[in-house]
């Protein structure tokens, strides 16, 4: 299997309004993918349909080796996703939780990979507390836990550190890096620019509902620098400088 995500054509249309125009891109096994986008631009609609949470128009996809369509219970099987909004049960404890999705995943001698977890994400003190008083760092850091029970082949996560502390994003940079070690495929999104520079081997720019822009943040770098733009003459440009030169925007970046 040479792609363990491949999408092509891909088309999502809400009414009348055109999201997905026919995107295209592929992920390796192991590789962390980043996926950049402006406002709108469809970044969550395409983790959605990836994750089997909505379906597609039109396209191709194939996840892990099964289709989309004819497989999407198979598909679920080797992935998992941490969404934009913490999907926690407020009325359990942290522990409960973490417990909760465990057995839902069916697995087996979880409860130590659990303690392990909430102590890597600092919830030790407070697993046995109810979510509804957490704070909403407490309750990302709780979903994004859950989101790494069992070994999943690909994990989806759509602006994870939002919401987190300085201390707990570099906790969860360092825990992707771990699971990319391990052969595990992330398929990331983020607003922060840095932290898709620092993390992706492969960063894809989505604008006007396709994908117009896909390489290593170098290769993304070097072809803005080769441009001839005297900007850049003396100096490598940003991720954030390719960003925006690619979706024609001046002044502060958003990637939401």
């Amino acid at each position: 299997m040479e792609f363990i995500i491949d999408v092509s054509g891909l088309k999502k249309s809400f009414g009348k309004h055109e999201v997905l125009r026919g995107v295209d891109f592929n992920v390796k096994t192991g590789q962390v993918f980043s996926l950049l986008g402006s406002n709108g631009a469809g970044k969550t609609t395409i983790v959605r349909i990836l994750s089997t949470l909505a379906r597609l128009d039109d396209g191709k996809v194939t996840i892990c080796g099964y289709d989309l369509i004819a497989n999407p219970s198979s598909v679920r099987g080797c992935i998992s996703l941490t969404g934009q909004y913490a999907a926690v049960d407020e009325m359990l404890t942290g522990r409960e939780n973490m417990h909760l999705v465990a057995k839902l995943r069916h697995l087996r001698d979880y409860k130590d990979r659990v303690d392990e977890l909430l102590a890597m994400f600092g919830l030790s003190d407070a697993a046995n507390t109810l979510v509804k008083k957490y704070s909403g760092g407490m309750r990302r850091k709780v979903d994004i836990a859950m989101s790494l029970l069992g070994e999943p082949q690909i994990i989806f996560l759509d602006e994870p550190t939002t919401g987190l502390d300085p201390q707990s994003r570099l906790s969860l940079w360092k825990t992707i890096g771990e699971l990319k070690s391990k052969g595990t495929t992330i398929f990331l999104t983020t607003q922060y620019l840095e932290e898709a520079e620092r993390l992706s081997d492969i960063v894809a720019v989505l604008d006007n509902g396709k994908v117009v822009a896909c390489g290593t943040p170098n290769e993304l770098k070097t072809a803005l620098k080769e441009l001839g733009n005297q900007e850049y003459e003396s100096e490598m440009p940003t991720l954030e400088d390719v960003f925006l030169s690619i979706v024609n925007k001046k002044g502060g970046s958003d990637t939401k």
